[in-house]
Formats: structure tokens, sequence, C-alpha cells
């Protein structure tokens, strides 16, 4: 690793999607010949499936990105013993390229501060590491970050909670807030990260003066090289720069010098934000992919939940779904861009599917059949379809879990590996 700075990646979500591989890989392949990339699970080291977000990370760079990621396990300062301790700082300390994600923002501080996990962090970037904050770990980089579940969740007053303020340590007084277009509300408002515009502007005035607001829309990442000193925008939204109410917006491919975010009032072109409640402020046109993303996002989550809760028949519904989604955009003449994205989508979630296949103990192979079934029936259509590369990945995943498809005259059969 070289001896000056390296870069930060804040991105609004998405980090383990099709809409960040690249992000993934231009950074990776600018740390040198054989970076070693590490996982951080400490933003979800409360939660009872923070092994599989792990497993799900480790998995996805090894099938889109082309590269092994290791996990750095530092759950609860609490319980860890201090031999694990050492192992996971020690991993921080040896990677190039660190990935921290979803989570809760307020327990990552607590938890990287007891470690002494910011400490590591902020050396790993003066040296020329990168560091990927995606999320809730977006959220804690400043000097101030969001309890988003204390305020959206549990209705605690409007607050802020102090932040690692590794942005701080290299010039940078802004708070990062991900999610910035979410749309999950339906019918209220959930921008902002789920904290709507009333409830936002209310925080926003609350901040200090110097502080600026990065808002990061979903499936955006926001590239800060410290070395280069230049700041480029990717993905599929907007990165947005708040200063005293007054804002500068930054789209996919934008680029600019970094003295933007170092000194966002300099700058007398930005347009004034609207100061009025949400319900009095029409809420930004919706593009015409605005309304597929968000169905996509519902059915991955749904896939998600389903696979957590190990109900096989919602998540087979949710690929079914997903496909007759992907489908009817590719008909509809829907964006080339998203139609191809969203395939990204579906095979992402296949792959997962089989790792999970992969991963259940022996003796309830009988229970998954029906699941199995489902998909070599789904996979079935898809050849009908000439969808062949999502039907080959239903394939591969199966396939990785032990199952073999065989195509015969009459269709498709499929049989446990090993078994004749």
């Amino acid at each position: 690793m070289s001896n000056h700075e390296g870069s930060i990646v804040l991105m609004g979500s998405g980090e383990l999607t099709a809409t960040m591989v690249e992000v993934h890989k231009a950074l990776l392949a600018s740390l040198g010949p054989a970076p070693r990339a590490v996982f951080l699970d400490t933003p979800a080291g409360f939660q009872l499936n923070c092994d599989q977000i792990s497993q799900r990370a480790a998995a996805y760079f090894d099938t889109h990105v082309g590269h092994r990621l290791a996990i750095a396990s530092f759950k609860d300062a609490e319980t860890i013993s201090d031999y694990e301790a050492h192992q996971a700082l020690a991993t921080l300390r040896r990677a190039d390229y660190v990935l921290v994600g979803p989570g809760s923002p307020t327990y990552t501080v607590r938890q990287c501060r007891a470690g002494g996990i910011a400490d590591v962090l902020i050396r790993h970037v003066a040296r020329g590491g990168g560091l990927v904050a995606a999320s809730a770990a977006a959220l804690t980089m400043g000097a101030a970050t969001l309890p988003v579940y204390e305020i959206y969740k549990v209705g605690q007053a409007l607050h802020w909670a102090d932040g690692l303020g590794i942005l701080n340590h290299f010039g940078l007084n802004l708070v990062p807030i991900p999610h910035w277009n979410n749309a999950e509300g339906g019918t209220h408002d959930t921008r902002f990260c789920y904290m709507g515009e009333p409830r936002f502007q209310q925080l926003a005035a609350a901040l200090p003066h110097e502080a600026a607001v990065l808002g990061l829309d979903e499936h955006t990442a926001c590239i800060i090289d410290l070395q280069a000193q230049t700041v480029t925008v990717k993905g599929l939204g907007r990165v947005v720069l708040r200063h005293n109410g007054r804002e500068r917006i930054f789209g996919n491919k934008d680029q600019f010098d970094l003295a933007v975010l170092r000194n966002p009032g300099a700058d007398s072109r930005a347009r004034p934000t609207a100061t009025t409640p949400a319900e009095q402020t029409p809420a930004p046109a919706e593009s015409p992919g605005d309304n597929f993303w968000q169905a996509i996002r519902r059915l991955e989550k749904t896939f998600n939940d389903a696979l957590d809760a190990q109900d096989a028949s919602k998540a087979t519904n949710a690929l079914l779904e997903l496909d007759r989604l992907v489908w009817q955009a590719h008909l509809d003449a829907q964006s080339p861009e998203f139609v191809t994205q969203a395939r990204e989508r579906l095979r992402d979630l296949l792959v997962l599917l089989g790792n999970c296949l992969k991963a259940q103990p022996q003796g309830v192979g009988d229970n998954l059949t029906p699941l199995i079934e489902s998909l070599v029936s789904l996979r079935r259509q898809l050849r009908r379809n000439k969808q062949y590369t999502v039907a080959d990945a239903i394939r591969n995943a199966l396939h990785q879990a032990g199952i073999i498809i065989e195509d015969i005259p009459s269709g498709a059969r499929w049989r446990r590996a090993g078994s004749e």
C-alpha cells in the first residue's frame, strides 16, 4: 500500500448489487495488483443474520467482482474475546480495501469506538487504502450521525448522535445521508433516510453552521479520491450537497474538485433548497424508471426476508414475480440499462439462493424439493422465452448447491449430485 492518502467511497445503498460492481472493481484496480479486500461486519453485529450478511458479501465479490473478500468480524465489544478482537483488527490493518455496510449507525459508532476500529480505519485511508461505507456505515462517517431506528422506529425526539468523524479527519465537515431518495413509505414521505422532508428540515437546522449535508441517492456512489483531490459520482441517482439552505446536485459521471466539499459555501451559484413542509412541496417528479426500481427493491426485500424466515414458497414467488417484472420491462421497451441491471439483480438473488441451499444441514433435502421443482419450472419458462442467461444462472446456482439439472427431450429433470 502506498504512503499517500487513499479514497473514501460513500454509497446511498446497493453496495451488493449490480449497480455498484464497476465501482468496486475500479477501486480495487487502483490499489495495486493483488489488493486485500475485507468486509467489516460491525454495523450488523447485533442482528441474528449478521453472518449471513457477511457470507452474502463474500459470495457477491467472488461471483460479480471476481475478487476474494475476507471477513473481519467484530460484532460486540463487550462479548468478543481478546483473541477474536486481535484477529479482527489485524485483518483490518492488513487490508488494502475495506467495505462496511448495513446495520445500525449508532450501534456502529459505539462498537467502533470501544474497539478502536475508527482509528484503524483513519490510518487505513491515510496510508492509501480504499474505504467503502454504504448505507448505515455511510451515516457514521461524519462528526454527527442520524439515529434512524431510534427516531423512525422507536419514536424518540429528533436529534443527532456523535459520528466517527472519519471524514472530518480529512478536512471534510460533512454529514452523509444515504437513502436520500427512498420511496418505501408509499403513502408517506420516507426520503432523506426515512425522515421525510418536515423532520429532516428540523434536523438540518440543528446542525452546526459549518457542517454540510451530503445526500446520497440509493444505488449511487460518491467517490472521494483524496490523493487526486477529486470527487466522482457513479450510479443510478444523484449526490446532493446542502449547506445553510442552499444545495448543489451532481449526477452520474459528474466529476468535480474536492474543494467543493471542503468549502461548500464558496459557490455563489448554488440554488436554495425548499423550506416548506413536504405536504406543501411537491415531491420530485418521478422518472420513468422510478416505479420499476421501487418494485425491484420491494421484491428483493421480500426475497431476503423469506430466506431469513426459511419460507421457500415466499422466496420462490418473489423470484417468479421479479422475473415477470423484468420480462414485462423488456416487452415495454424499458431502458435497456435498467433491464440489464434488473437481470443482474435476479441473478444475484439466484446465487444467494444457491449458497443458502448449499449451507443447509444434511437431512433437510426433502423439505427443499418443492423449492427446487419451482426453480426448475421457472428455468423451463425462461428457456421458452429465450432468456438463456438467467436460465443458466438458475442452473449454476442449483449446481453450486449440489443439484444437477439434466435437459431431456421432454423438458428437464433434476437429481442430487452423486445420485444416479
